[in-house]
């Protein structure tokens, strides 16, 4: 279902992110748009995009732009979205998401040239499902490879096979460790 009121939901968010820079300090810039058609013949699959900017905008895109798509997923829970339209706003902040999946693209085509070579399957780190949707799509254009997602929750990642061979095994990739609590 989508957004009924653009201009009543461009006001909700921009008062969440008015907050976020009065009450939590940060410093950033925002602009909201309803983009009209998408460029380039690409899907469009948001209603409203915000763009932010300013000098906390290396914030929101550090570690992989967690805290830019928690401000995505805050804003779609304001707008009371089922999590199935979560898609219909988009944040991005410095074009980190086109850079991201510039680079996802540029790690699938690597994967792919290895599994092609060494017949052996590969396993990527543990990603997000926007994220590991772009991977399935960038390597549904190479030919060659298969691939399928496994695992569940946080640890659910993306495993490449040679075509036709999806049924090798394939080892879960070990997630790295994060700030250890030290005595």
């Amino acid at each position: 279902m989508p957004i009924a009121d653009l201009q009543q939901a461009a006001q909700k968010i921009a008062g969440f992110l008015s907050n976020l820079n009065r009450l939590g300090g940060m410093r950033l810039k925002y602009r909201i748009t309803a983009p009209a058609a998408a460029p380039d013949g690409e899907e469009l699959s948001a209603a409203l995009c915000v763009e932010l900017a300013g000098p906390d905008e290396p914030l929101v895109t550090q570690h992989n732009g967690e805290l830019l798509m928690a401000l995505e997923t805050i804003a779609a829970q304001i707008l009371r979205l089922d999590q199935r339209e979560s898609g219909l706003i988009s944040f991005d902040a410095g074009n980190f998401k086109a850079l991201r999946a510039q680079e996802l693209r540029l790690r699938a085509e690597t994967a792919a040239e290895k599994v092609i070579q060494s017949g052996i399957p590969y396993a990527f780190p543990p990603m997000n499902s926007r994220e590991r949707r772009l991977m399935h799509m960038a390597f549904k254009d190479i030919e060659g490879v298969e691939t399928a997602s496994s695992g569940e929750g946080m640890d659910r990642f993306l495993a490449v096979f040679p075509a036709g061979q999806t049924h090798l095994p394939v080892a879960a990739p070990v997630r790295p460790r994060s700030f250890e609590r030290r005595r």
